[in-house]
């Protein structure tokens, strides 16, 4: 299992100004915590409460459908497009670069056993739009739309061009090119699936795009790539089955989540980096962004009182960013909560040959990379201590589809327990919604007239 050492936030490494009394915390916040897991998963099976993700993992209707689709189309297509902004993609880019072997879309078609490369446009910049439809071949290519509402204004702007272009050069046999992950019922893209008659696959009520990345709108572009998917159902159901624990000493999300929140909230520390010394899971760390500044940054608690919370994460790398931030940590403001991912087991090992003995070098000789890369890991975090900095490590075995999901599932409920903490409402986003209004205003979508009038007169131009 996940391992999570606190031993780095605790006063007696690093200071009582700086420190907690971790096991004090535990013990004075164990009642309350006790009561949000008990009610996190009373309430998750109510509609409206948006805590359907937590049954995700028990899914198997979904899992069943999603690897039939992919075993129906094994071998017709060298490549998969997923269309999709936010969390209708950041999830599936991070599993998937965790996941596959690196630089799987140069790999040979046999390298890759005749599985398609994959390529995910999640953002709406035309030279990246023309270079990557310029370079693919849209014939031998299956487009994934995913947006649950039909109207996500960046995704079906892609949808329409890409529609566009496989109807000219595949006449009516383009609509075996589609598949739409949307909801189930309503919207735009469900209204345009149905009329074309593309394959669909539904974003589940009550899962907000964040969290979605163990129901179709992730699993689809996983399986077909080759995946394991029933292994990422293990992984979250053993993980689910470990932080239904009401006891905080034995519950990982939830001492995270409190440890985070007594930093933010009583040492002044608002900001959450997220360093995996890992390369496969550098995406991770944007996934995390979205998940923890989306869910915890509100303007108002659930009383309506304007409190304006969340601390704000930042991503990083490691050992890349050792050489670019680790300055700033170290001697900057002393600000900061930096959670390590440290992974015990790599997939390969790479000795470093004994040359260069008489050279200031020869040290490194013998040893292997991933010696390196684990003492890096582990030095900077000690250095930090001595600087009087916080730090979180979380320790995965290695990085499997078992491992990746019980990472991302801890998280997640880590994420729900602190919003729980700062009684806010975790899962909506009212901030987000105001800058897409104005876009739609700006765009020219009927009914949003007014608000184009009233931002016109607010836009300053140069």
């Amino acid at each position: 299992m996940i391992k999570l050492n606190y031993h780095y936030v605790d006063k007696d490494i690093i200071g009582k100004d700086h420190g907690l009394e971790v096991e004090k915390e535990f013990a004075k916040h164990k009642d309350k915590i006790a009561q949000i897991i008990t009610d996190l998963n009373k309430r998750k099976d109510k509609p409206g409460q948006w805590l359907q993700w937590m049954n995700l993992g028990y899914n198997e209707e979904t899992v069943w459908y999603v690897k039939e689709f992919a075993a129906m189309v094994r071998g017709r297509f060298d490549n998969v497009l997923v269309l999709g902004i936010g969390g209708s993609a950041l999830g599936g880019i991070a599993v998937s670069e965790a996941l596959l072997k690196p630089y799987w879309n140069l790999l040979t078609p046999e390298q890759r056993d005749n599985y398609p490369r994959l390529f995910f446009l999640d953002n709406i910049d035309p030279d990246q739009i023309t270079g990557l439809l310029n370079t693919i071949d849209l014939k031998r290519t299956l487009v994934n739309v995913i947006t649950k509402s039909g109207s996500t204004a960046e995704t079906m702007s892609q949808y329409m061009i890409v529609k566009d272009i496989m109807e000219k050069e595949l006449g009516d046999e383009y609509r075996k090119n589609i598949v739409a992950t949307t909801d189930k019922k309503v919207g735009v893209l469900r209204q345009l699936a149905d009329q074309e008659g593309y394959k669909t696959f539904v974003v589940p009520d009550d899962v907000g795009g964040r969290f979605s990345v163990f129901s179709a709108v992730g699993l689809l572009p996983l399986a077909l790539v080759g995946i394991n998917i029933d292994e990422i159902m293990n992984g979250i159901k053993d993980m689910d089955l470990a932080l239904k624990n009401t006891n905080i000493s034995e519950n990982i999300a939830a001492q995270n989540a409190l440890i985070h929140y007594l930093y933010d909230t009583k040492k002044n520390k608002r900001l959450s980096v997220m360093m995996p010394y890992s390369s496969r899971l550098k995406y991770v760390s944007d996934w995390y962004v979205q998940l923890w500044a989306e869910s915890l940054g509100k303007q108002v608690d659930n009383k309506g009182k304007e409190v304006h919370v969340g601390p704000t994460p930042i991503k990083a790398l490691g050992a890349t960013d050792q050489h670019s931030q680790i300055q700033l940590y170290n001697e900057g403001p002393n600000d900061k909560v930096i959670s390590f991912i440290r992974v015990e087991e790599f997939d390969n090992e790479l000795k470093i040959p004994e040359i260069f003995d008489y050279t200031g070098i020869g040290y490194l000789g013998g040893k292997s990379i991933n010696q390196l890369i684990n003492a890096e890991a582990d030095s900077t975090r000690v250095a930090l201590a001595d600087y009087k900095r916080p730090t979180i490590t979380i320790s995965i075995p290695k990085v499997d589809a078992y491992n990746v999901a019980q990472l991302l599932y801890m998280l997640e409920v880590q994420t729900a327990i602190a919003g729980e903490l700062y009684n806010i409402n975790t899962f909506n986003q009212p901030g987000v919604e105001q800058a897409k209004n104005y876009t739609y205003a700006l765009m020219g979508r009927a009914g949003y007239e007014e608000s184009a009038k009233t931002l016109q007169e607010k836009m300053v131009t140069v």
